[in-house]
């Protein structure tokens, strides 16, 4: 994902919403993940700034990134999913906005303890901050991993 065309070609793809929404990735290792999500047409509510939905969208990309690296070519197959979620906003977004994940290793820890139990799951945080420093919301996502066994 760190090439911008392949990125841009799987968000099309697979995420088409995030693709016209115009989120980026700023940065992506195994700890840390920002992605912005840009102040215009499509993103835009009636009351002059970011829909809540590509808020969340741009939110969500950060901790689902770290996860997708956390199962990424392991031999044992692990399976993710959202099992819950929860918002607050504090400002207009008015601006680009760059949501902040730091918890890969949280996520990792949690993908490992799937494999070895079967199951887990974790709750992480992304802060989306604008372009003053001020955080406008802040997303936590329940992430459940799940070991997919052979039959």
């Amino acid at each position: 994902m760190k090439h911008p065309l392949k990125f841009r070609l799987f968000l099309l793809s697979k995420l088409p919403a995030a693709y016209f929404a115009g989120l980026r990735f700023v940065k992506a290792d195994a700890t840390t993940c920002i992605v912005s999500v840009p102040f215009k047409w499509f993103t835009k509510n009636p009351f002059g700034s970011i829909y809540f939905a590509c808020l969340s969208m741009a939110a969500e990309m950060t901790t689902g990134a770290l996860a997708m690296a956390a199962i990424y070519k392991r031999p044992q197959r692990v399976s993710m999913l959202i099992v819950q979620s929860e918002a607050q906003y504090f400002k207009k977004a008015k601006s680009t906005i760059q949501f902040v994940c730091n918890e890969g290793k949280r996520i990792a820890a949690a993908v490992e303890e799937a494999i070895l139990a079967g199951n887990s799951s974790v709750t992480v945080q992304s802060r989306g901050i604008n372009k003053e420093g001020e955080e406008v919301a802040s997303f936590s996502f329940t992430w459940s991993f799940k070991a997919v066994r052979k039959a």
